[in-house]
């Protein structure tokens, strides 16, 4: 009898796993393929110079790139200290728990509980007539459920959650290469404040000068008192300028406080003139994009937990084949709970197909895959905004380095300009409003060559983080 008992359970246990795998063969969760993007990649930089090979500036350590030793330090501080990269790790940490979870989908779900019942009875039931007030029952049970993963849905969700894991890892190196650029711009932008502050106090001194001698002329008669206010009214343009610097400085010092995270304070630095990032600016091929910009991966990331989260969702559309089981010690005694013959056991196998539940499902499976259609867009959105950030840079830094030249011609211009007037006008030959113009004019090229040597470097630092350098 036993024997034909077990062949009975054997025959049904075959008989499930039969028809499981013969469904599987309508559906099985697909492995993710990378979409065809060479549209999105072509001419993607907008320039013909490109190389042949991979080799990118974005492979360079901001180590290797930023030389200025003061620079390499305020980098290292806010690495260690920046409040968006102590929150973008903190994320990590979570996302890895999640990956953790996903990983356990496999194992089965077990749970151990101790219980005491107790059962009044109707004494015109049929257990009451046999038992007189109540039933006590006691139980130690353990409750054992596990599903098998015949159609990929376990395997995908773990996929789902290591991609989402790996995504929060790459939105914290997009944090690093955004950070390293905010506090490498913030500096250039303070060296170039000092210059430009250097450049009017030097101003302010010539034209304190330039009223006592104009002044002079005018007791000479050779100019009026117009002149005189005229000079009097340009240097008090030129120390409220210096004021305005002044206040810039100090703002952009504790704007660097704050990607340092510290408390607002003065920050030692060089200069300006001693600034050059000798590294030979190499784009490398768009294709590099996808493996360098860490805001392009994690767009990818995401596109790839939404195609598993859709394997998912179809997956639930079609039988589960789980099996549950539950054993311990039950007895109506408390002393008698922990005997043998109070052991009891079940096991119970058997698959579940969904047939009507409101449409929810149909509807996780249609929202799962317009959802993915959507991370597809963003992905190819992300890539197109990288190479037109690069495009822009590679441009701007090309500009400003022609532009020097010009600027650097411009002032040693104004500047003779402005000494031949200042002779001309004490011997007579020249009108003070020709010096006027000169000297404001001069003091405007000289403020805008600094500017230019400023954005050439801020154009670097732009396209070093466009390339996705930085985090590695």
């Amino acid at each position: 009898m036993k024997s034909i008992i077990k062949h009975r359970n054997f025959s049904k246990g075959a008989l499930l796993l039969v028809v499981a795998l013969t469904l599987q063969s309508c559906f099985v969760a697909q492995d993710y393929v990378r979409p065809d993007l060479e549209i999105e990649t072509e001419a993607l930089y907008r320039t013909d110079n490109l190389p042949t090979d991979s080799l990118s500036i974005a492979d360079i350590s901001w180590k290797t790139l930023f030389t200025d030793q003061y620079l390499q330090k305020y980098i290292e501080e806010g690495l260690q200290n920046n409040m968006d990269v102590r929150i973008a790790l903190q994320q990590i940490i979570a996302a890895e728990a999640y990956a953790k979870q996903g990983k356990a989908g496999y194992l089965p779900a077990v749970s151990v509980g101790a219980n005491a019942t107790h059962q009044e009875l109707s004494e015109n039931s049929q257990f009451g007539s046999l038992f007189s007030g109540g039933i006590d029952t006691y139980d130690i049970t353990a409750n054992l459920s596990w599903e098998a993963d015949i159609w990929g849905k376990i395997r995908s969700n773990k996929r789902a959650t290591q991609a989402g894991y790996l995504q929060s890892v790459a939105g914290h190196q997009a944090i690093k290469t955004q950070l390293i650029s905010s506090i490498a711009n913030t500096y250039y932008n303070l060296l170039a404040l000092d210059a430009q502050l250097e450049v009017t106090k030097q101003t302010i001194a010539t034209r304190e000068s330039g009223v006592k001698t104009i002044k002079a002329l005018k007791d000479a008669g050779q100019v009026t008192q117009v002149a005189v206010d005229q000079n009097i009214a340009q240097y008090n343009s030129a120390r409220a300028l210096q004021v305005d610097i002044e206040t810039a400085i100090f703002k952009t010092e504790n704007t660097l406080s704050i990607l340092l995270g510290k408390s607002p304070q003065h920050f030692e630095r060089s200069s300006l003139d001693i600034q050059s990032i000798e590294q030979d600016i190499v784009l490398g091929v768009p294709a590099t994009l996808l493996s360098n910009r860490p805001d392009v991966m994690s767009a990818e990331y995401g596109l790839i937990q939404s195609f598993e989260l859709t394997n998912v969702a179809k997956s639930n559309l079609y039988p589960s084949l789980k099996l549950t089981a539950s054993g311990g010690f039950q007895s109506l005694e408390l002393d008698k709970l922990l005997n043998a013959n109070s052991l009891f056991a079940t096991v119970v196998g058997g698959l579940t197909q969904p047939i009507f539940n409101q449409r929810a499902l149909k509807t996780q499976k249609e929202v799962a895959i317009a959802q993915q259609e959507q991370a597809l867009l963003q992905f190819k959105k992300t890539l197109l905004v990288a190479g037109n950030e690069v495009s822009n840079a590679l441009f701007s830094y090309e500009a400003e380095t022609k532009k020097i030249e010009f600027r650097k011609n411009e002032v040693e211009a104004l500047r003779a300009a402005e000494a031949n007037s200042e002779e001309l006008l004490k011997n007579g030959y020249a009108n003070y409003l020709d010096l006027l113009t000169a000297r404001e004019s001069a003091l405007s090229a000289e403020l805008n060559i600094i500017d230019s040597k400023l954005q050439q470097l801020v154009s670097i630092v732009d396209l070093y983080e466009a390339l996705g350098g930085g985090w590695k």
